[in-house]
């Protein structure tokens, strides 16, 4: 949805066209910014961005297809410009009346040094460069996360709102810093400078709050809810970010002091419960909307497990950490507009109701039943369902309806109460349970086959009897487990694999631990394991194979020590060992077939 109103003309002079630099005009904010002024007309536009040295355009996008037509007629050039170079800054903003910086936020985390030369070093060079290319006008889209630790509510916050002094988030410390170095660098040598605080920008485009989302509702942890659900968040669209720059521009072109050197929070003026906002969006997609609260120091503690595997595994880290959105999703963040409002004549141009109905328009591509979501989904089966043989049992055990596995998990741990904890030894309780059984049937049979109008159903004899089939397959398998066991009683008998007496050796010794305990606490823990450990496998399944796969390293490292520490008779009798038991296997193979 695009909407031009007077607010984005209100101190220019549109008799002249203007030129201005969009720095990150390939991001996701850049790109909004770009076809707003594009679409307003009266700009010149020079897109600078570092993601690539040529510009690659698609042309299903309406946006790039207006940047297309801008190019060719010369109302937009596009250069590539990497902010921790100043030459290449100046080179672009040569000539230019504004400059709007939207730095990247898909930084890698890990690489400390390079995101403070792109987010610090940068806004220095950004500033070097337009005191020396004479640019008037400066605007920083910063965020309002610069202002919130994580420790405490936000509730209307305004710009007086006092900043921490430590921030859980590496990127939003380096955002801050950058923040006051545009701010410090106001009026130095006819620069004026202005700071935007968009809170939680969201649209089309988006590389983070949508894609996230959609992540966590494909592996079923988006239906969680992080503390009590209640907290208010403010949420800002693009096209609203976009259109505050252009406010803010034309504000310090008419040099108000009021404006020069100032940051301004800028939200869609409509704070919303931050889980009901995810439920729109979710919800628009065709995905299940939260609904299971949980305290958010449960979450805590599994987003400090997941995130030490990860550090110890090398695996690929989030561009911002996942306790800080923790934080963002279990506290209130609302701020006051009103300055924005009354110094840079801003006012939302589109509605939040729109602005998250456009959002889902443009990520339906993501939905659960696009042909793309069905086609994945038909073809990528999780481990632990495969293992769990893709049925019943695997629906239950992985909470894929969430009643059902709740009824199983209600009906198996009464049944365990009954046999177990509720004081009659197994047979008693079997026998009273037999007992209501036999007085159930009994009682449905005598009853009549009209009551009050309702229709009795009679049970079928053919629901009490066991198919021949069943039967000859559960002798078989009995039969193959004789067999397989008598098989591995001969080898042993023989003394010649080691490796299948050691196996049985440790499998023995684990089932001396298991029944030093109680039958009870045993079956017990087994309930819980079946109905946790697959759900937790199937979403760390990477992160657990991960484990497994350090873990045999260790072994077969720990092995190849311990084989170069052995006296060399030894080493060689064990080699000399393989190499014989390799050469019988065969034979043995073929003796027992």
């Amino acid at each position: 949805m695009v909407v031009t109103t007077a607010n984005d003309v209100a101190f220019g002079d549109w008799s002249e066209t203007r030129t201005c630099v969009v720095l990150g005009g390939r991001g996701f904010l850049g790109r909004t910014l770009v076809t707003r002024l594009l679409r307003l007309g009266g700009w010149i536009v020079r897109v600078a961005d570092s993601s690539s040295h040529s510009l690659q355009l698609d042309p299903s996008s309406a946006s790039d297809s207006l940047l297309s037509d801008a190019l060719c007629s010369g109302q937009a050039s596009f250069c590539h410009v990497d902010v921790r170079d100043t030459s290449q800054i100046i080179k672009v903003t040569k000539g230019a009346d504004v400059v709007f910086y939207m730095e990247p936020t898909d930084l890698d985390t890990h690489d400390f040094c390079n995101c403070y030369m792109i987010i610090v070093q940068g806004a220095k060079n950004v500033i070097n460069a337009c005191r020396e290319s004479k640019v008037r006008r400066l605007v920083y889209n910063s965020s309002a996360d610069v202002v919130f630790d994580g420790s405490q509510d936000i509730l209307n916050g305004d710009e007086s709102f006092t900043c921490p002094g430590k921030f859980q988030d590496m990127l939003i410390d380096l955002k801050f810093q950058a923040e006051g170095l545009i701010r410090l660098a106001n009026n130095i040598d006819g620069l004026l400078t202005c700071v935007l605080r968009p809170s939680n920008a969201f649209g089309p485009g988006d590389t983070q709050l949508v894609p996230l989302l959609v992540n966590l509702a494909k592996s079923g942890l988006a239906k969680f809810v992080a503390g009590s659900g209640e907290n208010m968040s403010d949420f800002t669209y693009a096209e609203n970010v976009a259109h505050a720059h252009i406010c803010a521009a034309e504000t310090l072109d008419s040099r108000i002091v009021s404006v020069a050197g100032k940051a301004f929070f800028i939200t869609n003026l409509e704070p919303v419960m931050f889980w009901e906002f995810v439920s729109l969006i979710l919800g628009g997609l065709g995905y299940q909307r939260p609904f299971i609260k949980v305290p958010t120091w449960m979450v805590s503690y599994i987003l400090s497990l997941r995130q030490c595997i990860n550090d110890k595994l090398r695996f690929r880290k989030y561009s911002v950490s996942p306790h800080y959105i923790l934080q963002l999703a279990s506290h209130t963040r609302t701020f006051d507009c009103s300055a924005a409002q009354k110094h840079l004549g801003y006012s939302p141009v589109v509605s939040l109701e729109d602005g998250v109905k456009s959002t889902i328009e443009s990520f339906s591509h993501l939905a659960k039943d696009s042909s793309f979501m069905t086609y994945s989904n038909f073809n990528e089966q999780s481990k632990a369902e495969k293992l769990l043989g893709s049925g019943i049992v695997a629906d239950v055990l992985l909470w894929r309806d969430e009643k059902r596995t709740f009824t199983c998990f209600l009906t198996l741990a009464l049944v365990f109460y009954w046999f177990f904890l509720c004081g009659s030894t197994f047979m008693s309780s079997t026998a009273k349970l037999l007992l209501l059984v036999t007085v159930f049937l009994y009682g449905y049979g005598i009853l009549s086959s009209n009551i009050c109008g309702f229709t009795v159903e009679r049970i079928s004899s053919s629901c009490f009897e066991i198919p021949e089939s069943a039967v000859k397959n559960s002798i078989r398998s009995m039969s193959y487990m004789w067999n397989r066991g008598a098989r591995n009683i001969r080898l042993l008998a023989k003394g010649e694999d080691w490796g299948k007496f050691f196996k049985v050796v440790v499998f023995l010794y684990f089932a001396k631990l298991s029944l030093s305990y109680s039958l009870a606490v045993l079956i017990g823990i087994a309930l819980v394991f079946a109905f946790t450990a697959f759900f937790v496998y199937e979403q760390y399944e990477s992160e657990i194979d991960g484990i497994g796969e350090v873990l045999f390293y260790g072994i077969m490292e720990s092995k190849g020590l311990l084989l170069r520490t052995l006296p060399a008779s030894i080493t060689s009798f064990l080699q000399n060992y393989n190499i014989l038991h390799e050469e019988k296997a065969p034979a043995v193979v073929k003796e027992w077939e």
